[in-house]
């Protein structure tokens, strides 16, 4: 039962005497309750001091007061009687009204106290102030009497008589000085004149005359009547004046005398800014030397200091190298150097197990995912040791065509370990690494690798590397050599102590907090993230945000990753990092150079390309001989077009190309660059009847009609020996069976799911011609290739199939290769073997 049952109904509220009424309130939810309400009067609230009104004193006739007195602290009133059926809902309400009008009595109480001191405080704040003023009255009357003590006595004893006795010639004697307030002069206000009597024509009303400032045309009442000059034309006038002061043509300028700063070549507005000159003027002086010239031309150095001195300006010669950075170092006080971790390169011929040895070393698996199994790219990683230090890892190919990048791995280290298998020997790549490390001056220590095997033979590769003047410790030499096994994961630590070993005797420094110097170890074209450059820091320290100019490209590092992907704030000394943010894609072995600002990097960035242009299209000294000797011969030229997906790559393979020429028959790369195959690569392979050779790339959509288009031939390799016998066999005529590709089907990779313990299923989904199971297959990321493989096992929801067509789905196991992603792309193709003609 809700509460409107339970009580009986009240009168409704009236306004006749203090009666109790009811109020009826209602809340959410349906639910209502009925108050009872009184009217009372309201409280008047008196000041201290006052009396209260006569229906509210407690005395029906208080005697009047015969002075006002401070009021007493009031006193809490007491509590009220609750009155009888009072109900807990007007028993709450009189307790809210008690409340309130207790905290307004408070209120009241602190408002009248805080009044009392404030008005306390202000006039004890305007007593002080006029004593102080007393004081400083009394003290200035004091001095003053000080001051006036040492006069005559007769000004002393006569202080009322301002007139003095004369003198003896007659003249009065002049009055003592006095201090005398003066007071300011009124200026005469003219007489107000009556509304009748108007002022003459041409006279000067007092309005007028009010207007403007008191000129010497107005003082000698000249020009009487005219309107006042404005404000603009009183500033005009007064700022003509001060040029006329200053330095106008009463007063000739003083000349300024400048360094000017000339370059070897300069234009004539240019050194006209830079004069300080106008540019008409030096025209002017060039036409009076006979020269025509425009203030757009561009003048030598020479003609410029003629003018220079002409002019009365001091010259400075500067040359065009002067705005490249220098590349000799400039040495870093010994005191800012700080401990850096060692960079370690990995050196050996191919297949010694070098990637392997850092594999296990880093606890990765790099070598899975190379074509081949063998290395072709410098890697770069950093490595913690049990003893929390960090060892920076290059890995270097092995191969022959990357003597270039053997020989930057071996510039850029501090300690090279040169890997030798025990059951193979000393090989060609073996003995370069040695003379490459002997060229960069750094310490070597020899890992024999492969101690796991039975035939492996350690002390037959100590005699061996007798031959090449490599004394290792057990022969009583000076480099270090340990035993390991990169399979079984043996000898590694002995291998660290070692690097850490020579690393100490080294005492590696650096200076961190300076701007950054890098060296690119290897650089490509990505194609959602643009040129992308590995470095290795060298010293200072690389951030996010810097401005840099490497070799002909400049820009701003937009990102910086670590070698196991992580974007980081910073770099600092012997970190191998990926920094993002070039104008394009520098060349390996180039030093990157943190610089001031923008202005800075790109003035020196086209400078070198300048000079690089200048370089690669200056021609040969020739003679009529040689002219007649080029034109007798009979050498072919056998043109291409190289793409890769790493500078480094494009490097060995145009190198390799070029060391395949004989005096029959020689290579002439069209084109080198690196990222995906593009339409202006088809064109210019298309015009120039050249094949296009692709190193781990391949052409994106449009190129590819292109090529069926134009019927360009194009080469995919992924292995660099592929490249160099193909191309070499195609060149000499002996070529053997033609490797034609046939593409049978392509299919987009929709979903990966797991295939046993360790292998993963590739959902697909065919797009073009069909899959079969059992053919060659390669895997494409961004039209980069990602692994070369066979199709394992093909299926169709749960049946073993042979073949899928297009615009069905199907699943498939790729052999030797679990890199896959949704969106992959998977081209299936058969390999034809057939004569080759020419």
């Amino acid at each position: 039962m809700s509460d409107d049952d339970k009580k009986p109904a009240r009168k409704p509220l009236t306004l006749k005497g203090a009666q109790p009424g009811e109020v009826k309130q209602t809340f959410s939810h349906g639910r209502t309750n009925k108050v009872a309400v009184e009217v009372k009067r309201r409280r008047k609230l008196v000041k201290p001091g006052e009396a209260p009104a006569p229906e509210e004193a407690p005395a029906p006739a208080p005697a009047p007061a015969p002075a006002p007195a401070p009021a007493p602290a009031a006193k809490r009133p007491a509590a009220k009687k609750a009155p009888a059926g009072e109900t807990p809902q007007e028993r709450v309400a009189r307790l809210q009204r008690e409340a309130e009008e207790e905290r307004l009595r408070l209120a009241e109480e602190a408002r009248k106290r805080e009044d009392k001191e404030a008005k306390q405080a202000a006039e004890e704040e305007k007593q002080r102030a006029e004593d102080n003023k007393k004081a400083e009255a009394e003290a200035a009357k004091k001095a003053k009497e000080e001051a006036e003590a040492p006069k005559g006595a007769s000004a002393e004893e006569t202080p009322a008589e301002p007139e003095t006795a004369p003198a003896e010639d007659g003249t009065p004697a002049p009055a003592p000085r006095k201090f005398t307030p003066v007071k300011r002069p009124e200026i005469k206000k003219p007489e107000r004149k009556k509304k009748d009597d108007k002022p003459a024509r041409g006279a000067e009303t007092p309005d007028k005359r009010r207007s403007g400032k008191l000129t010497v045309k107005k003082a000698l009442n000249e020009d009487e009547g005219r309107r006042a000059r404005s404000l603009a034309a009183l500033k005009r006038a007064r700022e003509k004046e001060r040029r006329m002061q200053g330095g106008g043509s009463n007063k000739p300028r003083e000349k300024q005398v400048r360094d000017v700063i000339v370059p070897e070549a300069i234009t004539v507005g240019e050194l006209a800014k830079r004069m300080g000159e106008k540019g008409a003027d030096l025209v002017k002086e060039l036409f009076n030397l006979d020269m025509m010239v425009t203030v757009n031309q561009t003048i030598d150095q020479d003609t410029a200091e003629l003018l220079v001195e002409q002019f009365g300006h001091n010259i400075e010669k500067v040359s065009e190298a002067d705005v490249d950075i220098q590349a000799e170092e400039d040495v870093d006080p010994e005191e800012t150097l700080k401990p850096r971790p060692p960079v370690v390169t990995i050196m050996g011929h191919v297949d010694h197990g070098k990637t392997s040895l850092l594999d296990a070393l880093r606890g990765a698996n790099v070598v899975k995912g190379e074509a081949g199994g063998i290395t072709q790219h410098i890697g770069s990683y950093q490595v913690k040791t049990k003893g929390g230090d960090a060892v920076t890892f290059l890995d270097t190919p092995g191969h022959a065509a990357f003597t270039e990048m053997r020989q930057r791995g071996a510039n850029v280290t501090d300690i090279v370990v040169l890997v030798v298998a025990a059951d193979d020997g000393i090989m060609p790549q073996t003995i370069e690494a040695i003379n490459h490390t002997k060229a960069a001056g750094v310490p070597m220590i020899v890992a024999i690798n492969k101690m796991d095997k039975p035939e492996a033979n350690p002390d037959n590769i100590r005699n061996r590397l007798l031959e090449h003047e490599v004394i290792v410790e057990k022969m009583s030499g000076d480099v270090q050599d340990v035993e390991i096994s990169a399979k079984e994961k043996t000898g590694l630590d002995e291998l660290l102590e070692k690097i850490a070993l020579q690393a100490e005797l080294l005492e590696l420094k650096a200076r961190p907090d300076r701007m950054a110097e890098a060296t690119v170890i290897e650089a490509q074209l990505d194609k959602g993230r643009g040129p992308v450059a590995t470095v290795l820091i060298t010293r200072g320290t690389l951030e996010r945000g810097n401005t840099f100019v490497v070799g002909t490209q400049s820009g701003r590092v937009r990102a910086i990753v670590d070698d196991h992907g992580k974007q980081i704030k910073k770099a600092g000394p012997s970190m191998p990092v990926e920094v993002l943010g070039l104008s394009g894609v520098p060349s390996a072995g180039d030093v990157l150079t943190v610089v001031e600002n923008e202005q800075r990097a790109r003035e020196v960035a086209e400078y070198r390309q300048e000079k690089a242009t200048e370089k690669r299209t200056a021609l040969a000294p020739t003679s009529f001989d040689t002219m007649f000797n080029n034109l007798a011969s009979d050498l072919v030229e056998f043109p291409v077009l190289v793409k890769a997906d790493v500078q480094g790559s494009v490097e060995a393979i145009t190198t390799a190309l070029h060391n395949l020429g004989n005096d029959l028959i020689k290579v002439r790369v069209l084109h080198a660059g690196v990222g995906a195959i593009t339409e202006s690569d088809v064109q210019l392979a298309a015009a120039s009847n050249a094949p296009i050779i692709g190193f781990n790339v391949r052409p994106n959509a449009k190129a590819r009609e292109l090529v069926k288009r134009d019927g360009v031939e194009m080469k995919y390799y992924d292995v660099i020996y592929h490249l160099t016998e193909e191309i070499a066999k195609e060149m000499a005529g002996e070529l053997g069976p033609e490797r034609i590709e046939n593409v049978v089907g392509r299919a987009a990779v929709k979903e990966v799911f797991r295939s046993g313990k360790k292998d993963k299923a590739a959902g697909l989904l065919v797009e073009e011609g069909v899959i079969r199971k059992g053919l060659h297959a390669r895997l494409t990321r961004d039209d980069v290739i990602v692994s070369a493989t066979t199709i394992a096992s093909l299926r169709r929801f749960k049946d073993d199939v042979d073949e899928v067509r297009a615009g069905l789905e199907c699943g498939v196991v790729l052999a030797d290769t679990n890199d896959i992603q949704p969106g992959d792309q998977l081209e299936v193709f058969e390999v034809e073997e057939r004569e080759r003609t020419l």
